[in-house]
């Protein structure tokens, strides 16, 4: 199983396999077509309070926890699952804006879909 966190701003490698934006925003800057996503499912995002709570000085590990609540929920955890799926097929590369993609939530996804 491969999984991967990337920013979305780096160029696309032929090695990224399935890639996978798991922001809920599109980021700034940069076209559709030059960013090579293949699936963009935004229910397995932080929901808007959790996002604006964490940027506003909540703590990354708080923020962990919290996330994973949200991802129990019935559509965001068949998504998951069928994320999961993906995994187990090929590489799949998590794409972010998150300029410390070791505390984001795309962090949080890479580790659940390797357990």
């Amino acid at each position: 199983m491969s999984v991967r966190v990337r920013r979305i701003y780096e160029p696309p490698e032929p090695d990224d396999g399935l890639r996978v934006l798991v922001d809920r925003l599109w980021p700034r800057g940069l076209a559709k077509d030059a960013a090579r996503v293949d699936e963009w499912p935004k229910e397995l995002t932080p929901s808007s309070e959790l996002r604006t709570w964490y940027h506003g000085g909540g703590s990354y590990e708080e923020f962990r926890s919290r996330y994973e609540q949200e991802l129990e929920a019935p559509e965001a955890a068949e998504l998951l699952d069928r994320l999961r799926k993906s995994v187990r097929k090929g590489p799949v590369t998590l794409l972010t804006a998150s300029k410390k993609a070791e505390e984001s939530h795309a962090h949080v996804l890479a580790e659940l879909l390797r357990d």
